[in-house]
């Protein structure tokens, strides 16, 4: 899959989203939290824009031809007013994280309560659960 294929088609966006959330799961569990963050932030994006991308969901929830399929808090007001999902993700304090993130490395930032929260969103949008034997293997030299 090519950058330009997770962008371009809903199968390249679901792949690149679970990819992120294997890549991200993997790095926090090494200690690398910020860089884990980061990539779960993508692993977001690319997974609201699969599922808003899939031309039956679009006509059933309406979703206008100008919805930027980059603008993760746009994509997740659509999927909350169609009830798509519950509204229990907490997008402003998760960009915060990730904005600090960027910044420094959150050595001593206990993760796990917002892994959860991450993996019930993106199991609410059918990204998770997900076989990762059915991916495609790591790149050894990635951070």
């Amino acid at each position: 899959m090519s950058t330009e294929e997770s962008f371009r088609t809903p199968e390249g966006a679901l792949l690149r989203a679970r990819l992120h959330i294997r890549a991200g799961r993997r790095r926090l569990g090494q200690g690398k939290v910020s860089a884990g963050i980061v990539t779960l932030y993508d692993a977001l994006i690319f997974g609201l824009r699969w599922y808003l991308m899939v031309p039956q969901r679009r006509e059933e929830l309406q979703v206008s031809e100008g919805l930027d399929l980059l603008d993760e808090k746009a994509m997740l007001r659509v999927l909350e007013s169609a009830g798509v999902v519950d509204g229990s993700f907490d997008l402003p304090a998760f960009d915060k994280l990730v904005e600090r993130a960027a910044r420094e490395e959150l050595h001593d930032y206990d993760y796990r309560p917002m892994l959860s929260r991450f993996e019930s969103l993106m199991t609410q949008i059918e990204v998770m659960p997900f076989d990762e034997a059915a991916l495609p293997p790591e790149d050894p030299s990635t951070f």
